[in-house]
C-alpha cells in the first residue's frame, strides 16, 4: 500500500506502507511526513488537508492530533460515500495503469516499489495542478448530488 499527497505547489512524499494501515502507522505518517510537508507549502497555515473516511483516519488518536495542529492546517470535513472529492484517486489511477502497461511486468516486491516511486515522482505538474484546481467544481457536483456519485470529468 501507498500513502501520498500532493497540493497546487508540489508533490508530496510517497510512503510505502508494509502492513496493515492502523492508527499508529497513520499517526507516524502524518506526524513525519504530512506535517513538515504541509508547512513547509503552507508556511501561514492556510492549507487544508483532505483525506477520506478510512478507520484509521477517523481514529481518535488521528483525530486529536490534527485538532492540536489546526493553527497549522485545517483538516478538511469528509462527507461519507464521496469518493469522486478525492483527486488522490485519480493519481493512483494513473500510477496503477503505467504499473500494469510495464513489459516486462515487476517481477518482485522491490522493483515494484521502485517503479512506484518513480512513476510518483515523475508526475505531471499540470496533472495534480489541474486535480487541485478542479476541488471546487467537485464539491459542487457531490453537494448537487446530496452526496450521490457524480460524474466528474
Amino acid at each position: 500500500m501507498l500513502w501520498g499527497t500532493f497540493s497546487w505547489a508540489a508533490l508530496g512524499p510517497v510512503v510505502l506502507v508494509e502492513q496493515t494501515m492502523k492508527a499508529a502507522n497513520y499517526l507516524n505518517i502524518t506526524a513525519y511526513q504530512l506535517h513538515p510537508y504541509m508547512a513547509f507549502v503552507f508556511p501561514t497555515g492556510n492549507g487544508i488537508f483532505q483525506q477520506v473516511n478510512a478507520l484509521s483516519h477517523k481514529a481518535r488518536i488521528a483525530l486529536e492530533w490534527f485538532e492540536e495542529h489546526t493553527d497549522e492546517f485545517h483538516l478538511m470535513s469528509w462527507p461519507p460515500n464521496s469518493s469522486d472529492l478525492n483527486p488522490m484517486e485519480q493519481i493512483w489511477d494513473v500510477m496503477e495503469r503505467q504499473i500494469r502497461a510495464q513489459t516486462p511486468p515487476c517481477p518482485n516486491i522491490s522493483t515494484l516499489r521502485d517503479s512506484c516511486l518513480d512513476i510518483w515522482y515523475n508526475l505531471s505538474t499540470v496533472m495534480y495542478q489541474k486535480l487541485v484546481s478542479s476541488m471546487p467544481r467537485r464539491v459542487a457536483a457531490v453537494l448537487k448530488a446530496k452526496g450521490g456519485a457524480t460524474v466528474i470529468a
